[in-house]
């Protein structure tokens, strides 16, 4: 039998939510006597899916000496708010463990949460005994997590590779950049005009509050940018052919996981889509993706 957990219990929250996936719904009590770890996320979310290959190592060793993930998602986007987009990424992503729909952010409130990712590490009582925001600090939160079961032994070996590498830190020179209204920077008049971390768009577009979309084919995004990685969040009700430049040319061995080496790819659901991804030295470089057809909505450009 469960531990009942106190009526201020950091899970309490949990309780409200009906809509769930990999599970049943999960309560505070039925949760009790148990060390759960809280992660918020949105699917798109660059920083979270880099994140994931760990959350998912560790709900896999530790549950059956008393962890239990929970994922919280809170979406970002419009198109995160659709269940079925949700549940599509649970699965292309292989997230095994529970997740729980936090579309009015209701929970995100009661823990007070500010950002994606964010990991809440609660013990047996429902107190938050770690938290950590953000990337990074992976052994940190695994011992956190040791420590509450009573456990000491090697970290888990984590095998991060295409979209979920760890970001070129070193490297990176361009900023998280919006493209909608509500939080973007106006866009420069034409391509050629670019300076560092400027963007633009040709064709006809229309820019709404978080996205701008393409009316009509032959249109184009393009970003004067320095970093390893492109990654660029994008939307279509149906797929719309794209082709990836770099200073005019195809990306060959510079393709993102997304494009192949002649730059061509497919916008076929509404996600993150890693268009770049450098093999030899970053430098400044254009980077454009052209449409074949109208429908597509770009959203953020972020960076690896």
């Amino acid at each position: 039998m469960a531990a009942a957990q106190p009526r201020d219990s950091a899970l309490a929250s949990l309780d409200a939510a009906d809509v769930w996936l990999n599970s049943p719904p999960l309560t505070a009590a039925a949760l009790g006597g148990r060390a759960v770890l809280v992660d918020f996320w949105t699917y798109s979310c660059v920083n979270w899916l880099r994140t994931l290959p760990y959350v998912r190592a560790w709900s896999e060793r530790y549950a059956d000496r008393g962890l239990v993930v929970v994922g919280v998602h809170a979406p970002e986007f419009g198109f995160e708010h659709d269940l079925a987009n949700v549940r599509r990424a649970v699965s292309d992503l292989d997230v095994p463990y529970p997740v729980v729909i936090d579309n009015d952010f209701a929970i995100w409130r009661a823990f007070g949460n500010h950002y994606w990712p964010a990991a809440y590490l609660v013990d047996g009582t429902g107190r938050v005994r770690y938290h950590h925001f953000g990337e990074e600090a992976y052994a940190e939160t695994e011992r956190a997590i040791q420590s509450l079961l009573a456990i000491e032994e090697d970290l888990v070996e984590v095998d991060v590779s295409g979209f979920t590498a760890p970001a070129d830190w070193a490297a990176l020179r361009s900023p998280e950049t919006y493209v909608g209204f509500a939080r973007g920077d106006p866009a420069r008049a034409t391509v050629a005009d670019l300076g560092p971390n400027e963007w633009a768009l040709s064709g006809d577009w229309i820019v709404a509050e978080e996205h701008a979309a393409l009316r009509a084919g032959g249109g184009a995004v393009a970003y004067r940018f320095e970093a390893r990685d492109l990654n660029l969040v994008l939307g279509a009700d149906r797929p719309v052919p794209f082709t990836v430049l770099l200073d005019g040319a195809p990306p060959g061995d510079d393709a993102g996981v997304d494009t192949d080496p002649a730059g061509a790819g497919v916008l076929a659901e509404p996600r993150m889509y890693q268009l770049v991804r450098t093999r030899g030295p970053v430098r400044e470089r254009t980077f454009e993706l052209r449409f074949a057809g109208p429908g597509a909505r770009a959203y953020v450009f972020t960076f690896g």
